[in-house]
């Protein structure tokens, strides 16, 4: 259904240069569900603005339901953009509009008249959960249920294709799985294709059925999570798979030291891999180090017979056994820090 073909973009600012894409190609099938990770400065947000052409690239082509985008002249574009939703990361809604009226503003600006215009309101209103608040204004909605609103505001015109520049970035953990079981639903419910743009991995193992790593404006790779997770060994692929700390357990993180104190124990967060799997290191820690410990949280994925993943772990021996266990870990190179001591 959407064909990216060799796209680049450039950007002139004074006297320098900054190549933001670079020769970018990719195809996603109708229905599909495609999540472009890259880290800040990657190029995902230019790469996603090309397909509806707020970001003209410099060259390539831009295929959708068979039309060049690149191609079409202002008023064929406008009308084709109409069936091309977005939602940002913040959300912009008007301060001084309802709820509904947010929701209403496209259909509006197309000229449906008033009664089409409750009725398609009052249905989006539902799909995304918010019928009670439809006489609300922004000001009294919490982060989850302003992006909501938004998203409701971008199938008013009934799309086809859903675009989703970090939609999720500005919200908590809870509250971002949220949204995206939304937007899967969205996927399931009306067949609408979604392409998402994230710097986190965990949104991309949550919703997306294929992936696109592009990075300094290059596209690294593409495919399914599995086909991704499976190319480990690529440095930056194996970043986004290790990156970010592990959320600690809220009771936990209020009762954290920084420092050690006569009856603390350290949490340690941990990182499986490949090389050594969830059982070998806790055997290294019970077996070998003969130290008690809690597994406090694990996030782990398997894929064949290598694991992958971080655990949090209390070391509850001795202070030097606890030492020896981490030093143990640094020596053979195996990834961990300390978060503090309860």
């Amino acid at each position: 259904m959407i064909e990216i073909k060799n796209i680049s973009k450039t950007f002139h600012q004074k006297k320098q240069s900054f190549k933001a894409l670079d020769k970018i190609s990719l195809s996603i099938e109708k229905g599909d569900i495609v999540g472009i990770i890259g880290f800040s400065g990657a190029g995902k947000s230019t790469l996603i603005r090309t397909v509806n052409l707020l970001e003209r690239p410099d060259e390539g082509e831009i295929i959708i339901n068979g039309k060049d985008f690149t191609q079409l002249k202002s008023r064929e574009l406008a009308k084709e953009r109409k069936k091309i939703g977005m939602i940002f990361q913040h959300f912009n809604l008007l301060s001084s509009r309802t709820v509904s009226e947010n929701v209403a503003l496209p259909l509006e600006l197309d000229g449906v008249n008033k009664t089409a215009i409750q009725k398609k309101v009052s249905e989006l209103l539902k799909i995304v959960g918010l019928e009670d608040k439809a006489g609300d204004y922004p000001k009294s909605l919490s982060g989850g249920q302003k992006q909501r609103v938004a998203i409701a505001r971008a199938l008013a015109n009934d799309p086809y294709l859903l675009l989703c520049d970090e939609a999720t970035s500005a919200l908590d953990p809870a509250t971002t799985l949220s949204i995206l079981q939304l937007l899967r639903d969205i996927n399931q419910r009306l067949g609408i294709t979604i392409l998402l743009i994230t710097h986190e991995m965990e949104v991309i193992r949550t919703v997306c059925n294929h992936v696109a790593v592009i990075d300094n404006g290059k596209l690294i790779t593409k495919g399914t999570l599995n086909e991704i997770i499976s190319q480990k060994d690529h440095p930056i692929i194996k970043q986004f798979l290790n990156s970010g700390a592990m959320n600690m357990p809220q009771e936990l993180n209020k009762k954290l030291q920084k420092e050690p104190q006569d009856g603390l124990f350290p949490l340690v967060e941990v990182e499986v891999n490949e090389e050594i799997s969830v059982e070998q290191l806790l055997s290294i820690v019970y077996d070998k180090y003969k130290i008690p410990y809690k597994l406090l949280k694990a996030d782990v994925e398997y894929l064949g017979e290598a694991n992958f993943g971080k655990l949090l772990l209390q070391l509850q021996g001795e202070q030097e056994e606890n030492q020896q266990a981490i030093y143990y870990f640094n020596q053979n190179k195996i990834q961990n820090r300390v978060r503090g001591y309860a």
